[in-house]
């Protein structure tokens, strides 16, 4: 499967962190995303997008929950995940 950015998904789109792209050396944004949990194979799920311009997005990890401005969501690379329904 490709890669695409976590602000690409659709909304309740199931994901696996790839990784999180740094844009400096040191880059305190990314240093902090990994922080909250994105790192690599950790489930994601795109939750919901705010009403104007679907800023912000709200990304569920587990059973936490965070918003996310676009362009913080578009440093997570992601894969799609598939869903198994019981």
């Amino acid at each position: 499967m490709s890669s695409l950015r976590l602000s690409e998904l659709a909304t309740h789109d199931h994901a696996v962190v790839e990784h999180v792209v740094d844009l400096a050396t040191p880059d305190p944004v990314a240093a902090r995303l990994r922080d909250l949990g994105f790192v690599a194979g950790e489930p994601v799920r795109l939750a919901a997008k705010g009403p104007f311009g679907g800023d912000p997005l709200l990304i569920a990890i587990g059973t936490t929950r965070f918003a996310l401005r676009r362009n913080e969501a578009d440093r997570v690379m992601v894969t799609r995940a598939q869903v198994h329904h019981e």
